[in-house]
């Protein structure tokens, strides 16, 4: 366990942990990952059903809308729902090809994670920003960054 770590209340420890160690597996900001599982709460073998019928599951809260997608790779909904960092690693890929894929800003494009709504994006979104803006000062506090030169 990451030692800045240790000083977080327990229940966030593992989420904050395997927040980072995804982040950096695929190359994604590391406080944008630490908002996006803030934001999502969610725990391990939760299933949150919807009024609209959609069912989130697990800590990252994956809608079950992208199951499908990830059949195809032989994961599944207990995957998905699974205790450790299994589930951060398919958030983090998720939001990755967000990043990679989608259109808009950065923060839009994060916040499709959530909705691509427009009206559901701009909420998820402004949460974002200030729960990234938060994880960015703590990660500045713990944490000696390197820039890597540009290529």
């Amino acid at each position: 366990m990451l030692p800045a770590v240790a000083d977080l209340p327990p229940q966030f420890q593992k989420r904050v942990a395997c927040s980072i160690d995804a982040a950096v597996k695929y190359e994604i900001p590391a406080n944008l990952m630490l908002a996006v599982a803030e934001q999502e709460g969610g725990k391990p073998g939760e299933w949150v059903r919807h009024p609209n019928g959609a069912v989130d599951v697990g800590p990252m809260q994956f809608s079950t809308g992208y199951l499908r997608d990830l059949a195809r790779y032989g994961i599944t909904a207990q995957d998905v729902a699974a205790r450790g960092c299994y589930p951060y690693q398919l958030a983090a890929w998720r939001l990755r090809m967000h990043i990679k894929l989608d259109q808009g800003d950065l923060w839009t494009k994060a916040a499709n994670y959530h909705s691509r709504t427009p009206q559901f994006n701009r909420v998820y979104r402004a949460e974002l920003m200030l729960k990234a803006v938060k994880w960015a000062d703590w990660l500045e506090r713990h944490f000696t960054t390197i820039r890597r030169p540009a290529r």
